[in-house]
């Protein structure tokens, strides 16, 4: 979604209880959706969500998913077609077969036609008519699940009791977040929880003997922002817009002339970069990253066994 998170999503405070009528209309809304019959499909489905909106590293994770069974499952990327999210479609179209239309029943009836084995979603989890496979949660490590409360009292696309229904759980970042690990396990005492965070994998590319301008606009930039510090980029200037925010021509060029002046080189993140149009690329370059996986064993297990 392209805008910034309130602040008073992360603290209960008056404005988050002032707003409880319009969350009451969202707990409704999920309701309804779970009345409608699910819909069973031939093909395999791995549905990676969140319920915290934003920002959690499901497309990051969809693409490790597929790095993990391509070569046993023929797999195929679903993500539901979004005017503001085609920097994400285009990550999973450089990573894999992907299948992006306005409705994932109809993108799910496609992908069974041309013979895959397996699709992953790319969000879906709050679509209830699909009888997934595998239901898989995203979390970041820092945000957590904020003050708890549902949009638009708080972050969450549902209710926290939704980990009840997933299967896996993913908490994505540098920080251990103990207090989320416990909170989940109160909960869903039997789902299998993996600790990620980010690696770069062109780091030899880059000459981190410079100093930077960084600019993005993701759902987490201070995971960015942690990958950067933690890689010994000195970073002098940054630049933060809301996330898939389509940066404009006159921002990028005043970006440019301030690197110039002070002599810094410009680098973002790879979703960002793939915003960009071609003029604006010159002289910007990018940091990609892979998704490191604690136990990722026991992942390959659960994955290799889905059929």
């Amino acid at each position: 979604m392209n805008f910034n998170a309130p602040k008073f999503w992360q603290d209960k405070n008056f404005i988050s209880f002032f707003l409880l009528p319009l969350s009451l209309v969202t707990h409704i809304i999920n309701f309804i959706k779970k009345l409608f019959p699910k819909k069973k499909f031939k093909i395999n489905t791995i549905c990676v969500g969140n319920i915290y909106i934003g920002g959690t590293g499901k497309t990051s994770l969809a693409i490790e998913i597929h790095n993990i069974i391509k070569k046993r499952y023929k797999t195929v990327f679903i993500k539901k077609s979004y005017v503001n999210q085609k920097d994400e479609i285009k990550l999973l179209k450089n990573s894999g077969q992907t299948i992006s239309t306005n409705n994932r029943l109809k993108s799910l009836k496609i992908a069974e036609k041309k013979g895959y084995e397996v699709a992953i979603l790319d969000d879906g989890f709050q679509q209830k008519n699909i009888n997934y496979d595998l239901k898989i949660l995203c979390f970041n490590s820092k945000k957590g699940i904020g003050n708890g409360m549902v949009l638009p009292s708080g972050p969450l696309r549902e209710s926290f009791d939704e980990i009840k229904n997933c299967d896996l759980i993913f908490i994505n970042g540098e920080i251990k977040n103990n207090k989320l690990i416990n909170k989940i396990k109160s909960k869903n005492k039997s789902v299998n929880i993996f600790e990620t965070n980010y690696f770069p994998t062109n780091l030899k590319e880059i000459n981190r003997k410079k100093k930077f301008l960084m600019f993005c606009g993701i759902g987490n930039p201070h995971e960015f922002e942690n990958t950067l510090s933690k890689f010994k980029f000195r970073i002098k200037r940054k630049f933060i817009y809301p996330d898939h925010y389509q940066i404009l021509d006159n921002e990028i060029n005043e970006m440019k002339k301030l690197a110039k002046k002070e002599g810094l080189g410009i680098i973002t993140t790879e979703k960002d970069y793939l915003r960009l149009h071609n003029k604006q690329k010159k002289n910007i370059t990018f940091l990609k990253t892979k998704l490191k996986i604690n136990s990722l064993d026991k992942l390959k297990k659960i994955l290799l066994n889905i059929k």
